[in-house]
């Protein structure tokens, strides 16, 4: 009878079957498939919820057809689900936070809960899925949208070099504990055919 996993379990499995399985068996170099986690990483940063693969898709075309260089398109829409639909609301908040103390406005910070409740108005009202997009994001551009777009670039900054320095070391990691395994096997081997 096969053994039944708990939902935390079945997501781990499928973080590590969509995204590291892929980082593991690219074909590519390490710096190619760490680019692509970069780039993910970058866009996921951003206040974009929705068109963020979009966007991911633009910058490896600019790669491909203007710097003639390239990056794992599927990790890089893959790390795009950093931010998604259920952390886009705190997420945005930081945004907007850093935004605000990187333009000096402390004493103007507002609360989540504002946050929170310009979401629910926006997405609990009976307007269609387009016109709720548009209500949001003009709400977003009058109160928030400065602070937020501001408050973004530092962790797109970050998302890219973390996202890049990682990676690229796992992948080195992971391929020096394979090479040293398959030589420990070879000298297990090595040894059993000499007794």
């Amino acid at each position: 009878m096969a053994k039944r996993h708990t939902w935390l379990q079945n997501f781990g499995r499928l973080l590590r079957l969509r995204l590291i399985v892929p980082i593991i068996r690219s074909p590519h170099p390490p710096e190619h498939t760490a680019r692509g986690v970069a780039i993910g990483t970058l866009w996921a940063m951003t206040p974009l919820v929705g068109i963020q693969m979009w966007l991911v898709s633009m910058t490896w075309f600019f790669y491909k057809k203007v710097l003639k260089s390239s990056f794992s398109l599927p990790l890089g829409l893959a790390f795009t689900w950093i931010t998604n639909v259920f952390t886009m609301v705190p997420v945005y908040y930081v945004f907007y936070v850093t935004g605000q103390m990187m333009m000096g406005h402390w004493d103007s910070i507002s609360g989540y809960s504002h946050l929170k409740s310009i979401i629910h108005q926006t997405f609990m009202s009976d307007l269609s899925f387009k016109d709720e997009w548009i209500l949001f994001f003009k709400l977003l551009l009058q109160d928030w949208g400065i602070a937020m777009i501001i408050g973004c670039i530092p962790w797109m900054i970050l998302g890219y070099w973390l996202g890049y320095r990682l990676t690229l070391q796992f992948i080195k990691d992971y391929h020096i504990l394979r090479t040293k395994r398959k030589l420990m096997k070879q000298q297990k081997l090595s040894r059993k055919s000499h007794k």
